[in-house]
């Protein structure tokens, strides 16, 4: 499973070298989990974010962000998945979709890659919003949330930061899409 590949002092430098326009915080830590956030601002409706989002993951997750560098699929519906689909008959469903309000929210639940394996949970939250301190009318930022929680023997002072980088990544991977292609509303 190349997802295992990374050792999470790998991920955490890769972080801090890539240089994003995400605005990344860690929220929160406690014993029994942590909140990271990670925004950013797109000059793109929310129609335009939505349809990338969900439209065409594959062509924006990072796919060393993958079990097997296969295709992303998110099925937009409450019970639908996050999957990825790979040769060989293999699939992986890192997240199960809970909520869908089209243009606005989509709410994903589980564990994103070493997370699920060590059985922590969470709730993934999508929120693009169309901030009034943004003049442009095809202006949006993009939320993402991501609550997790579980039992983590080494806490989650040293793994909630490297969490955070890792999704500063896979949104910027979103920015970057909406700035290199030309969806259509």
């Amino acid at each position: 499973m190349k997802y295992f590949h990374f050792s999470a002092t790998l991920i955490f430098a890769i972080g801090l070298v890539v240089s994003t326009s995400v605005n990344a915080a860690v929220k929160h830590v406690s014993d029994v989990g942590f909140i990271v956030e990670n925004r950013i601002q797109v000059q793109a409706s929310e129609q335009r974010v939505w349809r990338a989002l969900v439209d065409k993951v594959d062509l924006w997750w990072p796919k060393d962000h993958s079990w097997w560098y296969g295709k992303f699929v998110i099925e937009a519906k409450a019970g639908g998945c996050f999957c990825e689909l790979a040769e060989g008959g293999k699939s992986a469903q890192h997240m199960m979709i809970a909520f869908v309000d089209p243009n606005k929210t989509l709410r994903m639940l589980g564990g994103l890659g070493p997370l699920q394996g060590m059985g922590l949970h969470g709730a993934l939250d999508w929120q693009i919003l169309s901030p009034k301190s943004m003049t442009e009318t095809d202006s949006s930022e993009v939320v993402l949330t991501y609550k997790v929680s579980g039992m983590n023997p080494d806490g989650y002072q040293k793994l909630a930061p490297i969490v955070d980088k890792v999704q500063s990544l896979q949104l910027n991977g979103l920015k970057d899409y909406l700035i290199q292609k030309d969806v259509q509303n």
